[in-house]
C-alpha cells in the first residue's frame, strides 16, 4: 500500500499516503463526537444548558455533516478530491477556534450567546466531517479500484476506532469523576485536531488521482433520474433517515443516560459498544457477501431495539454490559449494508446515491434525534418530578421552555441547577473562591449562588426526587427510541417480501454497454 501507483491517469500518486489521510479523516470525526459526548455533562453545569439544548448542539454537530454529503455529491467529478478536502481541513481548524471560545463567550454575554457558539462551532465541524465522507469514499474506490469491498469496510473502522480514542480519552480526563485527572473541557474536545493535522499536512503535500465516474460512464442526469424514478430507493432514503436515528442520535446521548445508571463507568460502555463495531466492520464484507443483506440489517433492527429497551431498564453494570452487545451488534452492521444495498441495487444511482443515503441518515441525526433524544429525557423527567415533588420542580426548573417539532413545549431541569444540587455546592463554591482570589467577576455564577442560598435549605429532600427523575427521564428516551429501529425491522420485512415476490433479491452490476445486468442472488 505505501508504493507509488499510476491511477485515473495520474502518475505519482502515493496511494497508502492518501489512504492513511482518508482513514485519519474518520478518526477525527470520531474522536470529536466520542470526547462531545464526554464532556456533555460539563457544558450543563458550567452553562447551565437543558437537556434539550444540549441535544440542539450535538444535532449542530450532525445536521452539517448530512447537508456537505448531499451537495458536494453532485460536483465531486469536477471539483476534484484535493480541493475538497483541503476545505474540510480549514472548517476543522475555524471549528476548534470556535469552540475554545465559548467559554469567553459565556463570561461575556451569557448562556444564549454561549449555545450559538458551540452550536455554530459544531455546525462547522459537522461541515468539515461532511466534506471529508463525500471525498474518501469515491476516493478509496478510485485508489483500490480492484478490491473496492474490502477496503471502504477498512476505512469506514476508521469511525468506531476515534470513537474509542475520544471516549477513551474523555473517560480518563473529563469531569469530576475522571479515572486519571479532570482536564478543562477545551483540551479533550481538541484532540481531534492531531488526526486533523496530520490529514491536512497529507492532503497539503500529496496529488490526488482523478474521479473514475468519467471512466465508468455514468454522468449526473443519469445518477439523478436513477434516483427519483425508483420508489424502492426512496423507500430506502426513507429507512436510512432512521439508521441515521438511531446509530448517530443515540450513540450522541448514550454516555450522557447512561452515567446516571452506573455512574463514572458510561464512557467504558461507548468504547466497548464502539470496539465491537471496529473489529466487526473488518469482517463486514464476508457476512454481507454469505447472507442476504435485507435479512442481515432485518436482524440487526430488531438486536439495536431490544438493546435499546433494555438500556432503558437494566439497573447493574453486568447487565448493562448484556444490553450494551446487544445494541452494539444491532447498530454495528446498519450504515455500511444500506450502502451495500443502494450499491448493488442501483449502479447507476453512483456517488449520488451513496450521498443522498449518507447526507438523510446525518441530517435525521441531527435535526432529529440529537434534540428529540433529548426532549424526550426533559419531558420525562419533569412529568416525573412534578409527579413526586412539584416544590422541588419548582425550584429546578429551567427557565425558559424547549420545544420540538409539533410536540408540546415543556420547561426541562436546569442542569446547572442540578450540577450544583448533586455535589452540595461544592464545585460552586470552589469556583467562586477562585474568582475571588483573580478579582473575577463572574455574574451567572453569583446568580446561581444566590438562588442556592435558598434552595440549599431543602436540598436533602430534593435530592433524591431530582436524581431520580434525570434517571427516569434517561431511561424512558432510551425505550422511546427503541421504535425507531422495531419501525425499520418492519421496513426490511416488507423489501424481504417485495423482492421474493420478484424471484429474490439480486445484486446488479453494469455491463461494458452502461447496462443493469442482475447477478446471482445472495
Amino acid at each position: 500500500m505505501t508504493e507509488t501507483n499510476r491511477i485515473g491517469g495520474e502518475q505519482n500518486v502515493h496511494t497508502g499516503q492518501i489512504f492513511i489521510a482518508s482513514f485519519l479523516v474518520l478518526i477525527a470525526a470520531g474522536i470529536g463526537f466520542g470526547v462531545r459526548g464526554g464532556i456533555l455533562g460539563d457544558w450543563s453545569a458550567l452553562f447551565g444548558f437543558t437537556q434539550t439544548e444540549l441535544g440542539g448542539i450535538t444535532g449542530g454537530g450532525l445536521a452539517g455533516f448530512g447537508f456537505t454529503i448531499i451537495i458536494c455529491s453532485l460536483f465531486i467529478d469536477k471539483v476534484g478530491y484535493k480541493f475538497l478536502l483541503s476545505i474540510a481541513f480549514a472548517l476543522h481548524l475555524l471549528s476548534a477556534i470556535l469552540t475554545l471560545a465559548a467559554g469567553p463567550v459565556f463570561h461575556a454575554a451569557g448562556k444564549n450567546a454561549t449555545y450559538w457558539c458551540l452550536y455554530v462551532a459544531m455546525f462547522m465541524f459537522s461541515l468539515g466531517n461532511g466534506l471529508g465522507e463525500a471525498v474518501i469514499n469515491p476516493l478509496t474506490a478510485t485508489l483500490f479500484p480492484k478490491n473496492k469491498t474490502h477496503w471502504l469496510n477498512i476505512l469506514h473502522a476508521g469511525w468506531p476506532a476515534g470513537l474509542v480514542l475520544g471516549a477513551l480519552f474523555a473517560f480518563l480526563f473529563v469531569g469530576k469523576g475522571a479515572a486519571v485527572m479532570p482536564l478543562r473541557w477545551e483540551i479533550p474536545m481538541l484532540v481531534f485536531m492531531v488526526p486533523t493535522v496530520l490529514y491536512g499536512i497529507i492532503t497539503l503535500k500529496n496529488k490526488f488521482p482523478v474521479s473514475e465516474a468519467s471512466a465508468a460512464g455514468v454522468g449526473l442526469p443519469t445518477m439523478i433520474a436513477t434516483v427519483l424514478t425508483s420508489p424502492i430507493f426512496l423507500f430506502l432514503l426513507f429507512i436510512h433517515a432512521m439508521v441515521g436515528y438511531v446509530e448517530l442520535g443515540t450513540d450522541s446521548w448514550i454516555s450522557n443516560i447512561m452515567n446516571n445508571v452506573i455512574p463514572g463507568k458510561a464512557l467504558l460502555l461507548f468504547i466497548y459498544t464502539s470496539s465491537m463495531m471496529f473489529i466487526l466492520r473488518f469482517f463486514a464484507g464476508p457476512i454481507v457477501h454469505r447472507i442476504n443483506p435485507l435479512g442481515l440489517l432485518c436482524i440487526s433492527a430488531c438486536c439495536g431495539a431490544t438493546g435499546l429497551f433494555l438500556l432503558g431498564t437494566v439497573n447493574t453494570g453486568l447487565m448493562c454490559v448484556a444490553a450494551a452487545t446487544v445494541y452494539g451488534i444491532g447498530k454495528t452492521f446498519l450504515w455500511p449494508t444500506m450502502l451495500g444495498v443502494a450499491g448493488e441495487r442501483y449502479p447507476k444511482a453512483g456517488a449520488l446515491g451513496m450521498g443522498l443515503l449518507g447526507g438523510v441518515g446525518m441530517l435525521s441525526a441531527g435535526f432529529l434525534a440529537g434534540p428529540g433524544i433529548g426532549y424526550k429525557q426533559d419531558a420525562n423527567a419533569s412529568k416525573d418530578l412534578q409527579r413526586t415533588s412539584m416544590a422541588a420542580y419548582d425550584r429546578y426548573k429551567a427557565a425558559d421552555k424547549n420545544s420540538f417539532l409539533f410536540f408540546p413545549a415543556i420547561q426541562g431541569l436546569d442542569g446547572a441547577k442540578v450540577a450544583v444540587l448533586e455535589d452540595d455546592g461544592k464545585g460552586m463554591a470552589d469556583e467562586l473562591a477562585l474568582n475571588e482570589k483573580n478579582k473575577k467577576k463572574d455574574e451567572n455564577l453569583d446568580k446561581l449562588n444566590t438562588w442556592w442560598t435558598t434552595a440549599k435549605a431543602t436540598a436533602a429532600a430534593d435530592k433524591k426526587p431530582v436524581i431520580d427523575a434525570r434517571l427516569y427521564g434517561g431511561r424512558m428516551a432510551l425505550k422511546l427510541t427503541a421504535l425507531v429501529p422495531s419501525t425499520m425491522a418492519i421496513c426490511y420485512l416488507l423489501l424481504v417480501g417485495y423482492f421474493v415476490s420478484k424471484g429474490g433479491y439480486k445484486a446488479v452490476h453494469l455491463d461494458a454497454n452502461g447496462n443493469e445486468v442482475e447477478s446471482a442472488g445472495h
